[in-house]
């Protein structure tokens, strides 16, 4: 499968289905301080959706602790704070991603780390809220990792998944529906009740995307 589109001539153009996670971390540690122009310049609309969308269960609860599960280089945190949220943090693999948002200091607190089926270090319920914006895309995050968020997520917390919707059927790891399947499964088995599933145009010019908003149960 190609690198990601209208990312092509960059070194995010290099990003292959089934590659390595390693391979992957160190694409965007290459690519960290070059990001945010890069997603400005092709207008990227992604974190301003996701930040948007949280903020509509959200509500009036600015304080709610937030985890942004793939932050890169925190364009999605400089949107939730646009919208007043005042505690959010990081967790991404790549170093070079959370010191570039470092730098602009955009979170509280940065975790360098990469979430699968390994149980992280932070306690359970530690958040009302976790966002991933575009964290589930080739050869990156899989289905296998939604338990361990929802396990970071307090009970009535949210979880807000923004991804192309392109990806549910081109990537490997989500072909043949699997990445909804498992939301659908933890869902059966009473982890969690989606609240929103919405296509947009336009989170890439000329490409959906499609935003789900599930609420924590158990």
């Amino acid at each position: 499968m190609a690198g990601l589109p209208l990312f092509e001539k960059t070194d995010l153009g290099q990003l292959r289905d089934g590659m390595a996670k390693d391979e992957m971390v160190a694409i965007y540690d290459s690519f960290a301080e070059q990001y945010d122009e890069e997603c400005a310049n092709r207008d990227y609309t992604g974190p301003r959706l996701c930040a948007e969308v949280l903020a509509k269960w959200l509500g009036d609860r600015k304080t709610s602790s937030i985890l942004d599960v793939a932050a890169g280089t925190g364009l999605c945190a400089v949107e939730l704070r646009k919208l007043g949220f005042t505690s959010i943090d990081a967790l991404d693999p790549s170093q070079r991603s959370l010191d570039y948002a470092r730098s602009k200091n955009r979170y509280d607190k940065y975790i360098c780390a990469f979430i699968g089926t390994n149980r992280l270090d932070i306690d359970d319920d530690s958040y009302d809220a976790v966002t991933v914006c575009g964290g589930f895309i080739m050869a990156a995050m899989e289905p296998d990792c939604l338990p361990e968020i929802i396990r970071l997520v307090r009970p009535g917390g949210y979880v807000c998944i923004t991804t192309r919707n392109m990806y549910l059927t081109t990537v490997k790891a989500f072909s043949g529906g699997r990445l909804e399947a498992a939301m659908t499964e933890l869902q059966s088995k009473g982890f969690w009740e989606q609240v929103s599933r919405e296509l947009v145009p336009g989170y890439h010019p000329g490409i959906d995307g499609v935003i789900f908003v599930y609420r924590v149960l158990r």
